[in-house]
């Protein structure tokens, strides 16, 4: 009989990033790659899944604000990764219901996410939406997109997913 592994999601520490930067790293198709100095800037919006030391998997979040309207704000799940060795454990679910109920302290509108694994954010609760209605994060994270030059040609589908809404 195997013994069975056990996982603790946790706040990311400044000595995670280099982990994080690795884990991000392997899924060039799938993420948009994040600087070293962009996790280490952002450890805090980092939370991972640990298992005997090792870094599983890892997810982040970040504000993107409504223009003139405060509760209006969404907030994105970013960089959600896990190791390939430890796929198909729930981590990745794990880590994006954590990231929601971490962000709920906001009060934010919606929860968005771009995604290429747009079956795996439908099942926990996301809904694909069209670009246009996510258009300040276009502006603010696509336009500096290195891996497409448009991001109304990029294959990332938008979904969100409504904090907001009776649980």
């Amino acid at each position: 009989m195997t013994e069975k592994k056990k996982y603790h999601i946790r706040p990311a520490r400044l000595d995670d990033a280099m982990a994080i930067f690795d884990l991000i790293q392997s899924h060039q198709d799938d993420l948009i790659p994040r600087p070293l100095g962009d996790i280490i800037s952002n450890i805090d919006r980092f939370i991972v899944c640990e298992s005997e030391n090792v870094i599983a998997g890892c997810a982040a979040w970040k504000i993107i604000p409504e223009i003139g309207n405060p509760s209006k704000a969404s907030v994105e799940v970013q960089s959600v990764a896990v190791n390939k060795e430890f796929r198909r454990r729930g981590i990745g679910s794990k880590l994006v219901r954590n990231t929601i109920e971490n962000v709920r302290r906001f009060d934010p509108f919606q929860a968005m996410v771009l995604t290429f694994a747009p079956e795996f954010f439908s099942g926990l609760g996301f809904v694909e939406v069209p670009k246009t209605s996510v258009m300040h994060k276009l502006y603010m994270g696509c336009i500096n997109c290195t891996k497409h030059a448009n991001p109304f040609t990029c294959p990332e589908i938008a979904m969100v997913y409504d904090l907001r809404a009776k649980q």
